[in-house]
């Protein structure tokens, strides 16, 4: 039980921080969201007067020539009550709705192609790793290959045969725009359609990391010794893969599995820009081109909840499923 305590009391401390850098890494960075929104309003032709100022600053969540403590003060409490502000890039729009409206395309999209690069990676390099030295460890550094090629590269590569020379998918977009956006199952055949270039684009960049890492785990546990006992009983080699050399040497992929489940609300930046896909990482870019403030906030809260939950996951199966843990923590 104290295992457990100290866990949810480490991650607890460990969200304020996140919070805290949250709060402070954005004032750090040159200029201001309110003179943005000013001059975007004189270039309308709009009288920017003091008490327009005063009415954009309160607009944004308070006057920033206030104390800083006071300002993260008032930040805090917004955080726990759910106000995360207006959006600076897509103003008058809450940045709750802007995150709302992007990120179920990014979790779809990013989540089931990590889950697809991880099963398959995972999978491979078990069986590769079963038999080191033969024909299939040559299948190794082409996929390693794979994820040292840059992601636009990869992608923009992807674009060109099949989008721009064979016609098979769409180039650009997340779904066909006439279509109106909902359950049914024209828009998501469009969806899966707009979808599976940027899903590829994932898969092939990051299958040969797992793949390496779980052969690697696999020619190192086939030398324990519980591996040459389950051979001198006479186990079937399929028994001893799955039930013995496959199920230790996965839980470091575990681990890595959940940071990168955690890292997929941030999304991929660099392939959705190149598919222009409507998801967090399109915005999270715009964010930080126009000193969003607010909106930067809200999607590396999301980011932050979302790593530091899927790590606090990990630990606790940690903890359930191997005491060894539990006793040297």
């Amino acid at each position: 039980m104290n295992y457990f305590v100290r866990k949810i009391g480490f991650y607890v401390v460990a969200l304020w921080a996140a919070l805290t850098l949250n709060f402070l890494i954005p004032r750090l960075l040159p200029g201001n969201p309110v003179d943005i929104l000013l001059a975007k309003l004189q270039q309308r032709g709009g009288i920017v007067t003091p008490e327009t100022r005063s009415a954009y600053e309160l607009l944004l969540g308070g006057d920033s020539s206030e104390p800083l403590i006071a300002q993260y003060v008032s930040y805090l409490v917004n955080v726990f009550r759910g106000d995360l502000g207006i959006s600076v890039t897509y103003f008058p729009t809450p940045v709750n709705e802007v995150i709302g409206t992007s990120l179920p395309w990014t979790i779809v999209l990013v989540g089931i192609a990590t889950v697809l690069a991880t099963v398959i990676g995972v999978a491979l390099g078990a069986i590769v790793g079963w038999k080191p030295g033969t024909w299939l460890d040559s299948l190794v550094p082409a996929t390693t290959l794979l994820a040292a090629v840059p992601y636009f590269w990869l992608a923009l590569i992807l674009v060109y045969v099949f989008a721009t020379t064979l016609h098979l998918f769409p180039s650009q977009g997340g779904y066909n725009v006439a279509l109106d956006p909902g359950f049914s199952g024209e828009f998501i055949g469009s969806a899966i359609q707009y979808g599976f270039l940027p899903a590829l684009t994932i898969v092939l960049a990051s299958v040969g990391g797992w793949l390496l890492g779980m052969r690697n785990m696999m020619v190192s546990t086939l030398s324990e010794d519980y591996i040459l006992t389950a051979q001198a009983k006479g186990l079937t080699p399929g028994r001893i893969l799955r039930n013995y050399a496959a199920r230790n040497a996965v839980l470091p992929s575990i681990a890595g599995f959940a940071i990168s489940l955690g890292f997929v609300v941030s999304g991929s930046i660099v392939t959705e820009q190149v598919f222009s896909y409507p998801g967090i990482g399109s915005k999270l870019l715009s964010a930080v081109t126009n000193n969003d403030y607010a909106l930067m906030q809200g999607l590396f809260l999301f980011i932050t909840l979302a790593v530091l939950g899927a790590n606090l996951i990990v630990d606790l199966f940690y903890g359930l499923i191997d005491p060894r843990t539990r006793a040297h923590a």
